[in-house]
């Protein structure tokens, strides 16, 4: 399962996500998003777990849960919306 998690302090790292998911189950991948153009956090990313049931516990103890200075905002990740290319 992929797990949206939004709200992070931009200086948490991957590392500190993993850590913090590693608590309820096995973490496959976290994947931090930063902008294109200047490199700096957007404050959200994603955790992939294979386990639904360790997801889905890691989910309900970790929404809202101050982490870092930050209350976290985590659900499953829904698919990615097709969005129109911007022409320059």
């Amino acid at each position: 399962m992929q797990i949206y998690v939004g709200n992070m302090n931009y200086r948490t790292t991957e590392e500190d996500i993993n850590k913090l998911f590693s608590q309820y189950g096995e973490v496959e991948s976290v994947k931090l998003i930063s902008d294109r153009e200047t490199g700096r956090a957007k404050g959200f990313g994603f955790v992939t777990m294979n386990d639904d049931s360790a997801a889905k516990e890691a989910i309900e103890a970790l929404n809202e849960k101050e982490f870092e200075g930050r209350s976290l905002r985590i659900n499953e990740a829904k698919p990615r919306e097709e969005r129109p290319r911007r022409e320059y």
